[in-house]
């Protein structure tokens, strides 16, 4: 069973503080607006449908401080980080609530639920994909640990593997602050899932060499034209991955799904300190002289997509707009529309 990355209980949100892992397992025990927004910002919780299930609570906190409006309230958390679209999705889903005067708990509840079933059915819809496909490479971390339970790119594997496949995956490490060797190999590891990690600039010798049958990755936010923002280095794989006839999957819930954004041009790209990339662990491998650039995601077009793995089901990037125009009619169960 994957692990839980987060929960409410007794006017607390605990998190398991990502920082800390693999060599230590810390729940922080968050009890202000404050304390969430910051939490979202240091990546203590990190993973877009994460983020947006933890600010969906952090509003519920602002409401319990008795000192916020709705809108002040959201304005604070929607400052922290400005690329996954989960994270406005899941403050609107309690701002609404709020400003109705409706129970707001149980808002941010209801919104939870959704996340992890859409996630759980990610993995049911995306399972059949890998019953061949056995070698497996991902980037970044799109587990549990992501996305509150299951995750996104790495459900369909678990739920693969459920079903008899003998899977091996390739992890890439995730430069500058290695969500895949330190995150996704830990949650692998834990459900004994056999895998390797690589270093990023060693997946094109894997994928070219056809030592990958395919990619899954998942992401922070999707246009309405299929392009997409994920963890810097996406785009290469996707790249590379289509020049050596690989199938490139993505792997989301509905709440990543932005249909106002056109394409990939107005998606904003967070760029974070430099001293992530000059260091790490608070030890400086860089030059004292030396500064550094560091966007934490790119932007891949759809054309590089083989499909996206929905909670509906298997989706060509052709076929997206239409998939996203029946959510916008209502025509689908969710009740958190892109």
């Amino acid at each position: 069973m994957p692990v839980r990355a987060l929960w409410y209980r007794r006017g607390a949100l605990h998190v398991i503080d990502q920082r800390a892992l693999p060599a230590r397992t810390v729940v922080r025990r968050l009890t202000r607006l404050s304390e969430v927004a910051d939490a979202i910002r240091t990546l203590t919780v990190r993973g877009a449908p994460a983020i947006g299930v933890a600010a969906a609570y952090g509003m519920v906190l602002g409401h319990r401080e008795g000192r916020y409006s709705p809108d002040r309230a959201a304005k604070a958390l929607r400052a922290t980080r400005p690329t996954g679209h989960d994270l406005f999705v899941g403050i609107e889903a309690v701002r609404r609530a709020w400003a109705a005067g409706d129970d707001v708990e149980a808002a941010a509840d209801a919104y939870r639920a959704e996340v992890v079933s859409e996630c759980h059915r990610i993995g049911v819809a995306g399972a059949p994909l890998f019953a061949r496909a056995h070698r497996v490479l991902t980037h970044c971390n799109a587990g549990a640990l992501a996305t509150v339970e299951w995750g996104t790119a790495l459900a369909p594997l678990r739920f693969a593997r459920q079903r008899g496949a003998h899977l091996f995956v390739y992890v890439d490490e995730t430069r500058p602050l290695l969500q895949g060797s330190r995150l996704t190999a830990w949650e692998l590891a834990r459900e004994r899932i056999p895998h390797a990690v690589i270093a990023d600039n060693a997946a094109g010798y894997y994928l070219a060499s056809g030592q990958v049958d395919a990619v899954i990755v998942g992401a922070d936010r999707i246009a309405r034209n299929g392009d997409l923002a994920n963890k810097i280095g996406t785009y290469e794989k996707a790249v590379v991955a289509r020049e050596n006839g690989v199938p490139f999957y993505v792997a989301a819930p509905w709440s990543t799904f932005d249909a106002r954004s056109p394409s990939g041009r107005t998606i904003p790209v967070e760029e974070r300190g430099e001293l992530e990339v000059l260091g790490f662990a608070g030890t400086r491998t860089s030059p004292l002289a030396s500064h550094a650039r560091n966007p934490a995601f790119d932007v891949t077009p759809a054309r590089f997509v083989t499909a996206f793995i929905t909670p509906d089901g298997v989706v060509r990037p052709r076929d997206l707009a239409k998939a996203l125009a029946r959510r916008t009619s209502g025509g689908t169960r969710s009740s958190f529309r892109p």
